[in-house]
């Protein structure tokens, strides 16, 4: 597996340290969010889509915790915050990120293996049963209550990195603290989940990984996705996912879908390999009926789109043409490229994606791997979430990805 050595940082006045645990400042703290709180429509997160809003579920729950730490539950003296390269990171915030770093000394073999008793695979299971439960519940609600969508149910396993911004430094005990408040539905800091990973990593996984695991191929996709505002459903974006026409001359609408719903969303720091993870529980949204007037407006500023591969999110508009009427108008564009592997009970997902947000004039280039677990969304899609069976099937998910998806040391662009 190809390997790529860790980002050291770099300083523009080659003049300041990097923190260590005990000189860090817990200004971070005031960032903090441990109060209960019923409703979540209001929480931002610090990684939003471009083009699109993200949305949380009402009673959504998020957490924040720390895998690969001493007996005792704490950062060993080998765990620091240090300030990371990031290039899409630093034009977005103008500031390094920080991210957790582990660099044990020389001999030192890591404590989470598969003779130790906090073995990931079987911990994470267990801390997360009665969020999983409360969630499935949710997601139950959301599903018998619509009508005119058809509500999808999906678990997935995301990979990447947690960076910290720059501005807000909190001791390593504070960001303990922080995962310990599990009484409130909303335990984390200020963070980001970046999941934009090397191509070394997307061939790693390709080439090694796949293979290794037993996952088949199943396809590959190239799609559009036009984001549309709606001042009619001005706490939503649409998103029509087209392909190209076979004369390439336009767009061809497959389905229209309104934002992902996150019900629940657990990142956890690896701090014994060179990857994050982040666990997450949604719901798509797909409009089963559009209205003659949503239709129209839809498809008019469909055909009014332009290929063109040499613009950010590969489409652009004529001046004056991305809005239709005084209702709708394109806030995004996507430009997408999907393989898709399929195993007994997940799906793994490697796509290449373009993106742009037409109302900032933001674009972002990335690469992503996902692996869904529909093993465990079909549980939850048939209303049988028994805890039992959700624990022994996400332990045996979170073994595979334990032992092939998070040890690729990554460069993030």
């Amino acid at each position: 597996m190809a390997y790529i050595r860790r980002p050291k940082p770099h300083f523009e006045d080659g003049k300041r340290p990097v923190p260590s645990p005990s000189s860090l400042l817990p200004r971070f703290a005031r960032n903090l969010n441990l109060g209960p709180t019923s409703n979540s429509t209001g929480r931002k997160d610090q990684h939003a889509s471009q083009g699109g809003k993200i949305v949380y579920g009402k009673n959504s729950i998020s957490r924040w915790w720390a895998v690969g730490l001493t007996d005792d539950g704490h950062f060993s003296t080998s765990v620091r915050l240090e300030p990371i390269s990031c290039e899409t990171f630093e034009r977005r915030r103008g500031e390094k990120p920080l991210a957790l770093v582990h660099d044990p000394p020389s001999g030192e073999t890591s404590k989470v293996t598969e003779s130790s008793s906090d073995r990931p695979w079987l911990s994470i299971p267990e801390k997360i049963r009665l969020d999983f439960e409360t969630s499935f519940q949710s997601v139950m609600n959301v599903m018998e209550s619509q009508e005119s969508e058809h509500v999808k149910p999906s678990f997935a396993a995301r990979f990447g990195k947690l960076f910290f911004p720059e501005d807000s430094f909190m001791s390593l005990n504070e960001i303990m603290k922080s995962s310990a408040a599990d009484i409130a539905p909303c335990n984390q800091v200020t963070k980001t989940f970046y999941t934009n990973v090397s191509d070394a990593y997307m061939e790693a996984i390709r080439d090694v990984v796949v293979p290794k695991i037993g996952f088949d191929f199943e396809s590959e996709k190239e799609h559009y996705h036009v984001k549309i505002y709606d001042k009619y459903r001005p706490n939503v974006t649409i998103s029509c996912k087209c392909f190209v026409l076979m004369d390439g001359a336009g767009l061809e609408l497959q389905k229209v879908q309104l934002n992902q719903v996150r019900h629940l969303v657990a990142d956890i720091s690896c701090l014994d390999k060179d990857l994050d993870l982040r666990l997450m529980l949604s719901t798509k949204r797909i409009l089963m009926a559009l209205t003659d007037e949503e239709e129209h407006g839809i498809r008019e500023l469909l055909k009014r789109a332009v290929l063109d591969p040499r613009v950010k999110g590969g489409l652009r508009w004529p001046p004056g043409k991305e809005t239709f009427g005084d209702r709708f108008s394109v806030v995004g564009t996507w430009h997408t490229k999907l393989k898709s592997y399929r195993g007994h009970s997940m799906r793994l997902k490697m796509r290449d994606a373009d993106r742009l947000d037409l109302r900032t004039s933001a674009g972002e280039v990335a690469k992503e791997v996902t692996l869904k677990m529909v093993g465990i969304s079909k549980v939850v899609r048939d209303g049988m979430a028994e805890t039992s069976i959700v624990k022994k099937m996400l332990q045996d998910n979170l073994k595979l990805i334990w032992d092939h998806f998070l040890s690729c040391k990554c460069s993030f662009s």
